[in-house]
């Protein structure tokens, strides 16, 4: 079987409009993680109790940023477990340990959250 010929490189608009379907294909395929669908859920749950503490604009922006972060450490933990899944089919210690650090950096991003939202509380 052939392989198919790698499409002609983008530049200028064109590129910028090719990357920004990319990404929204790349949400598309991050939403059908249930995990990224609760921490979605929690996302939107934490400005009104960043507003009942009346917390300064500063802890939005922080919380707008470290929102960010989860969204590009969720994804970014979705491609790694693709790629392992594509690698073996079996059980592999390889695999648990890339998949086990992805949830790891995922979830140091949701414990920023957890120490902007104690320190809204406390200050």
């Amino acid at each position: 079987m052939a392989n198919p010929q790698k499409p002609a490189r983008k530049t200028g608009v064109a590129n910028f409009f090719a990357a920004a379907g990319y990404s929204a294909g790349g949400l598309r395929r991050l939403w059908q993680e249930a995990a990224f669908r609760q921490e979605m859920l929690g996302l939107v749950a934490v400005p009104p109790v960043l507003w009942l503490f009346e917390a300064t604009t500063v802890h939005y922006l922080v919380f707008a940023g470290l929102a960010l972060l989860v969204v590009a450490l969720e994804a970014l933990n979705t491609a790694l477990e693709c790629l392992v899944d594509h690698l073996t089919s079996d059980w592999a210690e390889f695999a648990r340990d890339a998949k086990d650090l992805g949830s790891l950096a995922v979830l140091c991003g949701l414990l920023c959250h957890l120490l902007l939202i104690g320190h809204a509380i406390l200050t």
